[in-house]
């Protein structure tokens, strides 16, 4: 859709926070963004998944905590990264990090798209400070 389409004359002082909500609505109307929505929900919804999910962050806190005191070993290391592992071979889960993936590209590319006219990375620079 162009800027005449919407209805918008950015060189007029358009209504940029209109834009952004179209542009918004747009990318949950991408097969990209459905496929994400939907793999979402279906990690949501396995209520096995789900237990898998916390005794992984579970584990992930236990070994963050272990590694602050020190006493983390490099076996404690290779539990954590084969519960991932498997975690992440889960079908559900391997699904949601596929479509997790096609939709940051896409959000990547949009974001180029964006930042060329302006000169700085819009994503980078709307999501946080202190950029060097």
């Amino acid at each position: 859709m162009s800027l005449e389409e919407a209805g918008t004359s950015v060189g007029a002082g358009g209504d940029v926070d209109a834009l952004a909500r179209e542009l918004g609505a747009a990318i949950a109307e991408l097969p990209v963004y459905e496929a994400f929505a939907e793999a979402r929900a279906a990690v949501q919804a396995d209520d096995d998944l789900q237990a898998e999910i916390s005794e992984f962050e579970q584990l992930r806190q236990e070994f963050a905590l272990a590694r602050q005191a020190g006493d983390a070993t490099e076996a404690d290391l290779q539990q954590l990264q084969q519960a991932q592992a498997e975690l992440h071979d889960h079908p559900t889960m391997a699904t949601y990090l596929e479509a997790q993936e096609a939709l940051q590209d896409r959000l990547e590319e949009l974001n180029r798209a964006i930042s060329e006219p302006l000169a700085v990375d819009f994503g980078g620079e709307a999501g946080g400070c202190c950029q060097d």
